[in-house]
This record gives C-alpha cells, sequence and structure tokens, in this order.
C-alpha cells in the first residue's frame, strides 16, 4: 500500500501526515507513508486546496486534515 500526504509544509500538512504515520503504525500495515512537497506533483493529483490524501493512486481527501480515525477507516476499507 503506498499512501502519499500532499502539502507544501504547512502546519495542517504536517499534521495530517503525522496522522497517516500512527494510523498505519496502529493497523500493523505494511504501508509506505511518503510526503509530496512539490507543487507540479500534488496538482498532478488534481488537488488545489491542500492537504491531501492519496492511497494507492486515488484521492480520498483534499482540502482538509484528516484525523487518524478518519484515515484508519479510509484505510481498513
Amino acid at each position: 500500500m503506498e499512501i502519499k500526504v500532499l502539502g507544501p509544509g504547512c502546519p495542517k500538512c504536517h499534521t495530517s501526515e503525522k496522522n497517516a504515520r500512527e494510523a498505519v503504525e496502529e493497523l500493523g500495515l505494511n504501508a509506505r507513508v511518503t510526503k509530496i512537497t512539490d507543487l507540479n506533483d500534488i496538482a498532478d493529483h488534481g488537488i488545489f486546496i491542500t492537504p491531501g490524501l492519496v492511497v494507492d493512486g486515488e484521492v480520498k481527501v483534499a482540502g482538509k486534515v484528516v484525523s487518524k480515525n478518519e484515515i484508519k477507516r479510509i484505510l481498513s476499507r
């Protein structure tokens, strides 16, 4: 599983990244979490309001901080 947190580095983006890493750890998933900060890469995913969360190439959330529990629900589907 590949999880990308997209954002330029604002506090909301850092919080989403932290929540994603904690959710993966708590669920015991074999997943790679990466932080994408390049604006062109972010736009290539169709995200224009950050932060964004992409799981296995599919945009799951854009424009809001994602809580750890929300991420757990997304990853458990």
